[in-house]
């Protein structure tokens, strides 16, 4: 059977360029059909922008900081469009980088919408079709938005990178972290921020202790945070949106952003009719080595709905390769996966949560909650909270959490001691760095409490 691909990949984001980039290198002859823009939900709409406006948000704390050390700062204001546009710039040329990337390694890159017609065989908007080998599934995810009157008023988490103006109000619907993240972010440049989240906390799966922590740290910070409640309708009135919530209350506002969770995107890719196995959402159902109920046909990343993070899915897709181009079978560990979370302020973790690790066993809490020397001169009360949690057993340190500045840098390198099974002597026979708000890591002796 001749086949035009030894792979074809469906999807240009972080996992799918990893892995025709690098099946590429290895020789094969290989496709790649992306419909949007290279780059995928982390580049072009996700983490990247994400992060340069969590910059951007940041600096109006800063700037009532720098009062507290003796600058005289002058009245600040924020220019949305300035910023938009060195945004806009920035992801154009990370998208060429990707592209480059590609071309150099020689994959053969479509701009359009590919389906499956088989096992083995693609067929793309611009009329032509393919066979190939092997086919990876790396479609990534969407937002979700529910049914309900006027929904069609509210913007989704892809949207608000493209807002033509900052509103003066904003409401945002749910608590998961792009929720809590872009409640930050509007708060940080100085919109009016409302948070709806329909769950008793925000960050339902994380730390119980640190999600508490944390929603009283944004609260502080300007969030107006109402959990417990959701929308009932979104209307029209006056020039801004009217939004009736379950319990009667009103909100006035002049945006709304829904960010209550991603669906994988698998709707009309010909997968069922091809024999692929789905989950209920949508996800496609795979094995340890990311392979489908077809043999032939393979996904990694949010498609998947496994740990829906880009560092993930580029790791899937290297082992995609390394098990089906290279002959050396790779299954990527999602045991033990560092995330940060990057609401004002930072929310990092690792392992397991105190909740999970009770269930499991006897174990040992260690934490502290302190002013940062910075927030001191500064004269804010925002505190820091580290938690390390710890099997009784074997001493090993199951999970650590940071909430504070920098948390997102920290919790890096706590991923490397926890995945390498560091126990709590190992923490304690470490040297401080000092002064530094790390230090609190490797300084608690005393457990707070047992479980």
């Amino acid at each position: 059977m001749a086949f035009d691909y030894d792979l074809f990949v469906i999807g240009g984001g972080s996992g799918g360029v990893r892995a025709a980039r690098v099946a590429a290198e290895t020789g094969a002859r290989v496709g790649l059909a992306e419909e949007y823009r290279m780059g995928g939900t982390c580049v072009i709409r996700g983490c990247v922008p994400k992060k340069l406006m969590v910059f951007a948000s940041g600096f109006s704390h800063a700037f009532e900081d720098a009062r507290g050390f003796g600058w005289d700062v002058a009245e600040a204001a924020f220019d949305w469009p300035a910023f938009r546009a060195k945004k806009d710039a920035e992801i154009a040329r990370l998208e060429g980088i990707y592209r480059a990337n590609l071309d150099r390694a020689g994959v053969e890159a479509f701009d359009a919408r590919a389906t499956l017609a088989g096992p083995h065989e693609v067929t793309l908007s611009t009329g032509q079709s393919f066979r190939a080998r092997h086919v990876l599934i790396a479609t990534g995810g969407a937002p979700f938005m529910p049914d309900l009157p006027g929904i069609e008023h509210a913007i989704s988490s892809n949207d608000i990178f493209d807002m033509e103006v900052l509103p003066g109000r904003a409401l945002v619907v749910g608590g998961g972290f792009i929720a809590c993240e872009f409640a930050c972010i509007l708060n940080g440049m100085g919109v009016a921020v409302t948070q709806l989240y329909r769950g008793e906390q925000i960050l339902r799966g994380f730390d119980g202790e640190m999600r508490g922590h944390l929603a009283e740290a944004m609260c502080e910070r300007g969030v107006d945070l109402h959990v417990g409640t959701d929308v009932e309708r979104i209307d029209k009135a006056d020039g801004a949106l009217r939004v009736t919530r379950n319990d009667g209350h009103l909100h006035e506002v002049d945006l709304v952003l829904y960010a209550t969770g991603r669906r994988p995107s698998t709707a009309g890719l010909g997968l069922e009719e091809a024999g692929v196995d789905l989950a209920r959402g949508g996800a496609v159902k795979v094995d340890e080595w990311s392979q489908s109920s077809v043999p032939s046909i393979y996904a990694v990343g949010d498609v998947t709905d496994r740990v829906n993070l880009t560092p993930v899915a580029i790791r899937e897709g290297a082992a995609f390769v390394e098990t089906v181009f290279k002959a050396n079978p790779v299954a990527v560990d999602h045991s033990v996966v560092a995330s940060a979370v990057f609401t004002q302020p930072e929310f990092g973790t690792v392992g397991m949560t105190e909740e999970a690790a009770r269930d499991a066993g006897p174990i040992e809490i260690y934490s502290a909650a302190f002013r940062p020397m910075q927030n001191i001169l500064a004269g804010s009360e925002e505190r820091v909270l580290m938690k390390l949690v710890v099997c009784a057993e074997t001493r090993r340190v199951l999970g650590v959490h940071i909430i504070g500045p920098g948390a997102g840098e920290m919790i890096q390198l706590a991923g490397v001691a926890v995945t390498m099974g560091a126990t709590k002597e190992d923490f304690d026979r470490t040297v401080a760095v000092h002064p530094t708000m790390a230090e609190e890591l490797v300084t608690m002796k005393t457990p707070t409490r047992t479980a």
